[in-house]
């Protein structure tokens, strides 16, 4: 990706935009104001430990970076290339609880995690099918990305030169680190890990001696044998703060976020960057997410949800725009946050045509699309379509394109290929979130008699009334029944008439499903009918 030329007042309304990618674009392009790069671009990067199955968390690494990148090409003529590197020659320290062949595994444990055979028999290595699987996710979202595998950077001698200026600096490298850790980590430390020419196991031994010209250390293995080997050509890896600083120097790495659980590890990787010569890269702390019981979302654990989870009942772009929101604040991620951020995403996309160039930069939709959202007028929300599927209690598309095109005479799957795929993602909620947790209950007094009169009205409205005009019947009719609060008359119709405690605005719904087909839902409910057994009938 290269910055294009932009006409100057494009330009100028992303220098002033407060939208936050172009707020850290701002920071980025101030560190290039006095000479541009001397490799040419400037390079952002992700990072990702493959010792475990991809999750979201690393997804939002790369769109929020991709939002930056994008947002950078506005205000800069400068080239950019954007990293996914794989720490894939760290050592599998544990069994990730969520892999197969979990017995195979512990026998490997200490190797890189290039060198442990894949738990799933499809890739040469867990890495490799853990790499397999971070590209695959990456490139179905349609990120702009160069994969890069420390394993081939460290053996290749792309790291060399800077490996041994680690060597050269050792005492102020292990000056930086050693006060952070305690008395018996400190006493054993050294920033490098020989990978050990009999096991094959990455070691954590102490080095005893080493010799800056040959490019070489000396450890004492397990057994109390000395051994030299050079901390080059993949021979050694370093330790994870020092890993980090190096591949900084080594890359010319000049853009890297990372999550608020590595701040420390920022600032001492930063300091030990500037030990090797070179300044750090520009970054941002984003906040982590956590799971339904508010706790840290691990890929090792597979708590939270995975991308493949999320893509079953939502659209990409709209965990993009999950992703886009408040990046500093931390967010609960599981499958009751969907249908919301479905929702909050069509809202974003259907206010873009309506403004102007500034509002359209600040507003989400721009950074999900890469300035270009899709035009296409979305008649139904995502709450919709999903109690929609409930009331109908079905699995085909079909049937939901039967009401569908009553309410939206116009539209069809082929010219509402974003609504077509609501449809099957609401379809899909539907069937293994809500469909298992219906429950009808029958109304009490007031609410049937409330009930009864808004049947009775419906039956005065025509069948092509608005959603509004039927939204002010029904608000009407539960100011004439007493209701303390609305909401309470509300509640009432979702869970008699839709089996749930939560639902869409009445009007919308009412006005989509049909009046006729409404009135005859309450008419069974307030008959006893099973409305689990009626749904579907309608129609």
């Amino acid at each position: 990706m290269s910055g294009a030329p932009q006409p100057a007042p494009a330009r100028q309304l992303a220098l002033e935009s407060k939208a936050w990618p172009f707020q850290e674009a701002k920071r980025l392009a101030e560190r290039f104001a006095a000479a541009a790069p001397e490799k040419g671009y400037v390079l952002f990067e992700t990072g990702y430990g493959p010792s475990g199955l991809p999750h979201i968390g690393t997804f939002g690494e790369v769109a929020r970076t991709t939002m930056v990148r994008r947002a950078f090409a506005q205000i800069s003529d400068l080239k950019t290339r954007l990293f996914a590197f794989s720490d894939d020659m760290d050592g599998l320290r544990k069994v990730p609880g969520n892999v197969p062949n979990q017995e195979m595994l512990a026998q490997h444990l200490g190797r890189p995690l290039s060198a442990v055979p894949d738990p799933f028999g499809t890739h040469e290595s867990f890495a490799a099918h853990n790499n397999a699987r971070l590209r695959a996710f990456l490139d179905e979202f349609g990120f702009e990305y160069e994969f890069q595998s420390a394993t081939e950077c460290y053996k290749s001698g792309r790291f060399d030169d800077t490996l041994r200026s680690v060597l050269a600096h050792y005492d102020e490298v292990i000056g930086v680190i050693l006060p952070t850790l305690g008395p018996e980590r400190r006493a054993t430390y050294s920033p490098f890990l020989p990978v050990c020419p009999k096991t094959g196991r990455v070691l954590q031994l102490p080095v005893i001696e080493r010799d800056t010209d040959a490019g070489t250390i000396v450890y004492e293995d397990e057994d109390g044998a000395k051994t030299e080997v050079p901390v080059t050509g993949g021979h050694c890896k370093l330790q994870w703060k020092v890993d980090w600083a190096m591949r900084w120097v080594a890359l010319g790495v000049d853009y890297e976020m990372s999550g608020k659980d590595l701040i420390d590890s920022v600032r001492l990787s930063s300091r030990i960057c500037r030990i090797l010569g070179r300044e750090p890269p520009e970054g941002f702390i984003y906040e982590l997410f956590l799971d339904e019981n508010g706790e840290k979302i691990s890929k090792s654990r597979g708590n939270g949800l995975t991308v493949e989870e999320w893509l079953t009942y939502g659209a990409p772009e709209s965990l993009a725009h999950y992703m886009f929101r408040s990046p500093r604040k931390a967010k609960r991620l599981f499958f009751d946050v969907i249908p919301r951020a479905v929702d909050d995403y069509l809202g974003v996309l259907a206010a873009y045509p309506g403004q102007d160039g500034a509002e359209r930069l600040a507003n989400p939709a721009w950074h999900v699309h890469g300035g270009a959202p899709p035009e296409e007028d979305v008649p139904l929300s995502f709450a919709i379509l999903l109690n929609l599927a409930a009331v109908c209690n079905t699995e085909d598309s079909g049937v939901l394109w039967g009401f569908i095109a009553r309410y939206a005479k116009d539209a069809t799957p082929e010219n509402h290929p974003i609504l077509d795929r609501l449809v099957g993602y609401a379809l899909a909620y539907y069937r293994d979130f809500v469909q298992p947790n219906k429950h009808y209950r029958a109304p009490d007094g007031r609410e049937r008699g409330a009930l009864e009169d808004l049947e009775n009205v419906l039956g005065g409205v025509p069948e092509n009334a608005t959603a509004e005009d039927i939204q002010t019947e029904l608000y009407e009719v539960g100011k004439r029944h007493d209701f303390p609060n609305l909401r309470d008359w509300f509640g009432a119709m979702y869970e008699v008439l839709l089996g749930q405690s939560q639902g869409p605005r009445m009007g919308s719904f009412v006005a989509l499903y049909g009046v006729a087909n409404f009135r005859d839902l309450i008419r069974a409910a307030l008959a006893g009918e099973d409305l689990g057994l009626k749904a579907g009938a309608a129609g």
